[in-house]
């Protein structure tokens, strides 16, 4: 299978980018499903309905969020009416919504899709994510009742990225990170057949502090004092993200860092 994997869509630029390019390489690399990290695309801070949509209008196959999930608390209902779009495996036990689920790609294949949030360094604590991701694994094996398993794993620190790939290794195709917005130049296949990333990036303009205008960062960095809200940086955005493909057995054979359009350099595969 052909995978495609794009990072954490980032306000309108974000948006924006993703509805000019993601049509264009669904066709040109024949993608059989893609998933968008859509947790910062409505003014940086979460995903409302409207913004949903749009995305899976553009080919998203399934969107993913993150902490931010509910910002935007329209989400809060959306997700119960939208079955595309996964939450965090982890998040309160009274969230709305699914941490993972199965979805039918072209040609029959089914792939699982599932996303949990780190515990190091972020802002408040959440549940394990690796007995929280072994219970679904379990259900749903690789090369047995799903063909590909894609692993969104939303968090801080590059260590327990790289530790949650290793331990996904053999049971997923995929183990991506996201949430730190900085793609990452470490795109392998490990030992037993799972592709990582420890972090696909954002979608979105790199001219900025982590896709936020930088007057309003940089005024707090060198003084420490607040004057304005952030407000997400308008100009031409990069799509950032990973593709791979699967053999027969649901493994990853090949991965690649995609990068098109805005400031970064190009790649995808050839």
């Amino acid at each position: 299978m052909k995978l495609l994997f794009l990072g954490d869509v980032m306000g309108r630029a974000g948006r924006q980018a993703v509805a000019e390019h993601l049509p264009r390489l669904r066709a040109e690399w024949d993608l059989d499903f893609v998933v968008v990290n859509g947790e910062n695309a409505t003014s940086g801070m979460g995903l409302s309905g409207a913004h949903a949509k749009a995305l899976l209008e553009a080919g998203a196959d399934c969107i993913t969020l993150g902490d931010h999930a509910f910002d935007q608390k329209d989400m809060l209902q959306f997700i119960e009416q939208e079955p595309r779009i996964v939450r965090p495996l982890n998040f309160s036990k009274a969230a709305p919504g699914k941490g993972a689920r199965v979805f039918n790609a072209r040609g029959g294949k089914r792939v699982l899709v599932t996303q949990a949030l780190g515990q190091v360094f972020m802002k408040r604590p959440f549940d394990d994510p690796f007995s929280a991701l072994e219970t679904v694994f379990r259900a749903h094996p690789l090369g047995g009742q799903v063909d590909a398993v894609m692993v969104d794993f939303h968090c801080e620190a590059t260590s327990e990225k790289m530790a949650m790939g290793h331990w996904c290794d053999g049971r997923a195709s995929l183990m991506v990170g996201t949430h730190t917005h900085v793609p990452t130049a470490d795109a392998m296949i490990l030992g037993k057949g799972c592709g990582y990333l420890s972090d696909a990036g954002m979608c979105g303009d790199y001219n900025s502090v982590i896709g936020m205008q930088r007057d309003e960062p940089l005024r707090r960095f060198i003084t420490g004092m607040p004057k304005e809200r952030f407000a997400p940086a308008l100009g031409p955005a990069t799509v950032s993200g990973v593709y791979v493909e699967t053999g027969p057995d649901g493994r990853a054979v090949r991965i690649e860092m995609v990068r098109q359009g805005g400031v970064l350099a190009q790649s995808g595969p050839q």
